[in-house]
This record gives structure tokens, sequence and C-alpha cells, in this order.
């Protein structure tokens, strides 16, 4: 328990349906009740975190309770966010009459493949980053494992996007400096204020600014990318059930997590039936399950794992998280994770 809250990130994944939410509220409720001031952040676009608290949260930062702050980030709001925030920084570069291109261009990206996800990937950079002076801990309960680890790529992928147009910035600036040498400067203001080149100091402020703005998006996802790689600071937990998809999908998520060298602290393997359920279908049920168990055992033999028992209710209110949380807790200060 000490050394997983110790972390100051926390993401709670596995594949759709295996109880990702339930894991990340009873570990927040417990981390809260520990006196951790704690954040539980929902990516997932179904959002089942206000269900299963039985709290409205939406897309603001709600109280759940003593020393627990819930928060769903809703991927619509947070592209219209930032396309909002690229059309005025842009506005602010250009020539007033280029304004109509500009807003025509970003209505066409808001629609593109990858907006939302690097929209979404942003808002959770900026938590990463700012957080950490408002609460002792940031727990993520993600969407499905493969659109998690796409996200998780993106802080490289952004950064290398953002070196390149620095690249082309500089290339620019210099090409500008050299056109003034030979006395071959613009003679009109540049319309898209984003080439270098021009006489005027007006196109100087502007390089500059846009330049400002490309170095603080790279390092914003330098931060990012640096955090999510910090052993000490951030922790991946892996939710799974004991059957044949989850499974699967939780090797290649192992996989990808190791590939982008993402903490991996331990694993979950929830809804394990009961050992006194009767009847022939669930002892069928069960040869099966101790199979896939055994399954589990041998694969991720190198990782912690915690066992939850299958409830005989639906899981909603603090009352039920609470009960889950210190049958984990339990486990997880047994096995050291």
């Amino acid at each position: 328990m000490d050394r997983l809250f110790e972390r100051r990130i926390v993401f709670v994944g596995g594949k759709g349906g295996v109880g990702k939410t339930t894991t990340a509220g009873a570990l927040a409720l417990m981390a809260a009740d520990a006196g951790r001031s704690t954040l539980l952040v929902s990516t997932d676009p179904a959002h089942s975190l206000g269900d299963v608290f039985d709290m409205q949260i939406g897309n603001r930062e709600t109280s759940l309770g003593p020393n627990l702050t819930g928060l769903e980030i809703d991927p619509d709001a947070e592209a219209e966010r930032h396309i909002a925030t690229v059309k005025m920084s842009m506005k602010s570069l250009v020539a007033p009459k280029m304004y109509e291109e500009i807003d025509r261009q970003l209505e066409l990206l808001r629609h593109s493949p990858g907006t939302m996800e690097a929209a979404l990937l942003e808002r959770m950079a900026d938590l990463m980053v700012d957080v950490r002076g408002r609460f002792d801990l940031l727990m993520f309960d993600t969407a499905p494992s493969g659109h998690t680890i796409r996200l998780l790529s993106l802080p490289e992928l952004l950064a290398a996007w953002s070196d390149g147009m620095l690249g082309h910035q500089d290339r620019s600036r210099r090409l500008g400096e050299l056109l003034k040498v030979f006395g071959r400067g613009h003679s009109r203001e540049d319309e898209f204020g984003m080439i270098g080149g021009s006489k005027e100091a007006a196109d100087t402020s502007r390089n500059g600014r846009i330049q400002d703005l490309l170095l603080n998006r790279r390092r914003k996802f330098h931060r990012a990318r640096a955090l999510l790689t910090d052993e000490a600071m951030t922790a991946f937990v892996l939710v799974l059930t004991a059957e044949r998809l989850p499974i699967l999908e939780s090797k290649k998520t192992l996989g990808l997590l190791r590939k982008f060298d993402i903490p991996v602290a331990g694993m979950v393997v929830n809804r394990l039936l009961p050992p006194d359920a009767e009847g022939e279908f669930l002892r069928e049920r069960r040869i099966q399950e101790n199979a896939y168990v055994e399954e589990i055992d041998r694969t991720f033999s190198g990782l912690s794992r915690v066992y939850l028992r299958l409830l005989p209710h639906d899981v909603h209110g603090a009352g039920t998280l609470r009960d889950i949380g210190k049958s984990l807790m339990q486990q997880l200060s047994d096995s050291g994770l």
C-alpha cells in the first residue's frame, strides 16, 4: 500500500468491462481515507465514475468526500476548447484578412482523426504537470487499453511534431535574415505571419511568439513524458478478469507499456467466483476460471497480483467501494505492491 501510494500519479487500465472504474474508485477512496488529497479523473468517453459513486460529476472538479475530488473529462468539450485556443493563438499571429481561412481550416480539423485524442492528452498532460501542487495523488481511470496506449504514446509524437515545427521556424528565420542581407526582404506584410523574412519588426515579433508557443508545447509534452516514465512518480495498475480475451489484451498492454517505459506496479484480477457458489453451471465455470487463474499466475509471474471476488450485487456508493478498497489494501500490503 505504501509503495503504491508513494507515487503521485496512478493509472488504472485494462480491457473494457473488467472493473477499471470500480478499482480506481476503491483505490482513490482508500488513499483519501489515509489522508492523501486525491483527484480521481475518468478519461473514458463512456463515463461511469459518477455512477459508481452515485453522484453527478461531469467535466468539472467535484467533491466526492473528504480528501477526494472527481473529474470526468469530456473529449468533445476538450476538442472544442483545444480548437478555440488554437484559433485565438493563430489569429494573434496573422493578418486579419486570414481569419476566415483559419476558421475554415480549423473547422475541418474538428472532424479529423486524432483531434479528440490529442485534445484529451493535452488536458491529461496539463493535469499531470500542474495538479501536483494541489493534490497529493492524481489517479486516472482510463479508457480501454488500446485507447490508453495511443494516449500514452502521443507525447513522443506531438513533441516530435513541435520539434519539427521549431526547426521549420528557425529555417524560415534564417532565410529571412539572408534575404534581408541581399536586399530581397518582403515588400508587404506576410499574410500568414509564419514565414520569416519580413523586414518589419512586427514580423520578428510574430516569429518570436510562434516560437514561444511551440517551445511551451514541446516542454509540456516532454515533462508529461518524463513523469510517465519516472518509476518514483508514476505507476500503472492493470485490471483484468480470469477470461481469455482480457488475458490476451493484458499481455499486449503490458508489452506496450514496457515498450514505452511506463512503470507497471501490478495487476488486479477481478470478479472471481466465490468459493461457496453452488450449482453445476457454477462448478463448470469455476473449473475454467481456475485454469485461467493458473495461466495468469504463469504469464504475469513477474508482477504483483491481487484478487477480488464477484459481489452478489452491483457496485455503487462509497460504502461498497470502501469495502472493496479494504480488501484491495489488505492484499496490496501483503504482496508489497
